[in-house]
């Protein structure tokens, strides 16, 4: 019977274990440039008319010479990897920067062709007209009703009290929270779930009769019922509001959103229709970001 020799005679024999080399799944030319987008970054009735936006940190520059439009009565979702710029871009629509003393913003920022950082613009009347639902909900230590009520008594929405009331309802019921807490809006706000404080303080937000929304991750510290609550909040209120999304979940961004626009390192990649962006986008990024070889 024949036998196979697998004997190795010496060290010398031992074929050498070659490296298999990291794969980096980016795309070989990822270049940007500067102050280029693709796709469709422009709208016929632009609510915010943005040119030329660059923000910096001290010295660091976080946004890079990005133009953007954003219509009236459309959800537009920012995505892209964490630190690439979105939530920054977003805070620029209310001046939440103003916050940050190292910060500064240049270009060209309007609301309804109105400079939003004009130094004789009022901060607070801004902010009214753009309001903001941030990543952890934040009811402020008070009823469920005083939440509601807190912006239109300072703005001075409600002379009476029965006017008021009508405000709080009406904004309830908007988020869809009112059949929930209608029979204990004198409970404190911290009691109520972490789904419910959000709609809460969407309900907050929207008490004031703003034009647009502004959502940082407003679903990332929620379990899926209490997101898809939120998410079914957003298409209804999307047809009486301007909403601006910041999002981690890209399959958030293709339920709720009209358009999508992507981010990379501080400039805007590509901006389109988002059922295109998901099934067919223009940029290599983009698709590389989608297809999850990065990110």
């Amino acid at each position: 019977m024949n036998t196979l020799n697998t004997t190795v005679t010496s060290e010398a024999d031992v074929p050498e274990e070659k490296a298999i080399p990291v794969q980096d799944e980016r795309p070989a030319e990822t270049v940007i440039e500067e102050g280029k987008t693709v796709g469709t970054p422009f709208a016929d009735d632009p609510k915010f008319k943005l040119r030329n936006v660059e923000v910096f940190y001290g010295e660091d520059r976080a946004i890079k010479n990005i133009s953007l439009d954003i219509a009236r009565n459309e959800v537009i979702a920012f995505i892209g990897p964490s630190g690439c710029g979105k939530s920054t871009f977003l805070r620029c629509l209310n001046r939440m920067n103003d916050s940050i003393d190292i910060c500064r913003v240049k270009g060209s920022l309007q609301l309804d062709e109105q400079d939003i950082y004009d130094s004789k613009r009022d901060v607070v009347e801004l902010r009214a007209r753009v309001g903001m639902v941030f990543q952890k909900p934040n009811p402020f230590p008070k009823s469920i009703y005083d939440n509601v009520a807190y912006g239109p008594r300072i703005h001075g929405l409600a002379n009476r009290k029965s006017d008021l009331d009508d405000i709080v309802e009406n904004s309830l019921r908007k988020a869809g929270l009112w059949n929930e807490v209608k029979d204990r809006l004198d409970a404190t706000a911290t009691g109520m779930s972490g789904g419910q404080q959000q709609r809460l303080c969407i309900a907050r937000a929207i008490a004031v009769s703003p034009e647009v929304v502004l959502m940082d991750e407003p679903c990332s510290a929620l379990d899926p019922i209490a997101t898809a609550k939120v998410e079914e909040l957003i298409a209804e209120l999307s047809e009486s509001y301007t909403i601006v999304i910041v999002t981690h979940s890209m399959q958030q961004a293709a339920r709720v959103s009209h358009r999508t626009a992507y981010f990379h390192l501080g400039h805007l990649v590509e901006v389109n229709e988002t059922d295109k962006v998901f099934t067919s986008p223009e940029h290599e990024l983009t698709e590389s970001y989608i297809t999850g070889r990065f990110g």
